[in-house]
Parts: structure tokens; C-alpha cells; sequence
């Protein structure tokens, strides 16, 4: 092995993948059209690679506003990114595909992405909070998520399989 070579192995081999998981959501222009190419686009985040997509779900908003309803579902990544990282990488990810600031909370939105879990990371920052918070409340996530990670451990709340049998369905379905 020359000079060369042997730093550039050892910095991959030091290299720490996590895995990382995304909800997705839409529920303007076309969602399930705007929820795959998300997928789709995933797969080109820096330092990440996509390895589990679901399957699209329709579901139910959340709150009072009056919009039409979601096309939801849920992404595996495996990432070297630190989780702030991986946030600003969605939020600009976000933009790229379209996004505009949301003008209600809860109301309607041509993409949503979440970062739901990072490995057993535990954050409650001003800027990111894992996991997620109301991931164990929420039907729209743990439909698509128990799909493709139903023993993941979300920490300090259960597998999402126990979660997911404990949640209220509001009439999820799959597309």
C-alpha cells in the first residue's frame, strides 16, 4: 500500500454509517408523484444511501385546517452524516423540490421531510429533536415505517411495531 492509498482507506474505513429514517409527505400537485421523486431523490443526499422505501399510504391530515388528503411514506438511509447534518441536507432538499414555507401549521404542503430516527440518537435542540416528536402518535408514520423497520427501536418510546399496534388508525390506506 503506498502513501497515498493508505490515508484515503483509513478515512473510509473510519467512517461511522447510521441508520437514518425520513417520512415523507404530500398533499398538493399530484402528491404521490412529489412523494417519489423525494424517494427518488434521497438517493443523491451527500454521505447517504437509500436502502428501504415503502409503500405509499394515503391518510388523513392532522389539525383543523381543511385540505386534501396526504400521500405519505417512509425512507431507510444508511448515513455518515451527523444528524444536524442530514436535517439541513432534507430542509434543502425541501426547497430543491419545491417547497414553500408553510403558511399554517399543519396545513397543506407539496413535500414534507422529516428525519424521524438516527440510529439511538437523542437530540432536543432548538433547531432538531430526536427521535421525532408525536412519532408514536402519529398512523401516517408508522403505517410506512413498520413497512420497512417494524423491530427499530425508537428511543425511549418501543419498536415500531409495538407502537404502530398501539396507534389510533384514522383510516390509513395503501395506495
Amino acid at each position: 500500500m503506498n502513501a497515498v492509498s493508505r490515508p484515503l482507506s483509513h478515512a473510509i474505513a473510519l467512517q461511522r454509517w447510521l441508520p437514518a429514517y425520513v417520512g415523507i409527505g404530500s398533499n398538493l400537485s399530484d402528491p404521490a408523484s412529489q412523494v417519489k421523486r423525494a424517494l427518488a431523490a434521497l438517493g443523491a443526499l451527500p454521505g447517504s444511501r437509500l436502502v428501504a422505501t415503502s409503500p405509499l399510504y394515503r391518510t388523513r391530515p392532522l389539525g383543523t385546517v381543511v385540505q386534501p388528503a396526504f400521500v405519505n411514506a417512509a425512507a431507510g438511509l444508511l448515513t455518515t452524516r451527523a444528524p444536524e447534518e442530514l436535517l439541513a441536507d432534507l430542509r434543502a432538499l425541501e426547497l430543491e423540490l419545491g417547497r414553500a414555507p408553510p403558511r399554517e401549521r399543519w396545513g397543506p404542503r407539496l413535500i414534507d421531510l422529516d428525519l424521524l430516527v438516527v440510529g439511538r440518537e437523542t437530540r432536543a435542540t432548538e433547531s432538531l429533536t430526536l427521535p421525532h416528536p408525536g412519532i408514536a402518535q402519529r398512523d401516517f408514520v408508522l403505517y410506512p415505517l413498520a413497512d420497512i423497520a417494524p423491530d427499530l427501536e425508537v428511543p425511549a418510546a418501543g419498536s415500531v411495531r409495538q407502537l404502530r399496534a398501539r396507534v389510533a388508525d384514522r383510516g390509513v390506506e395503501k395506495l
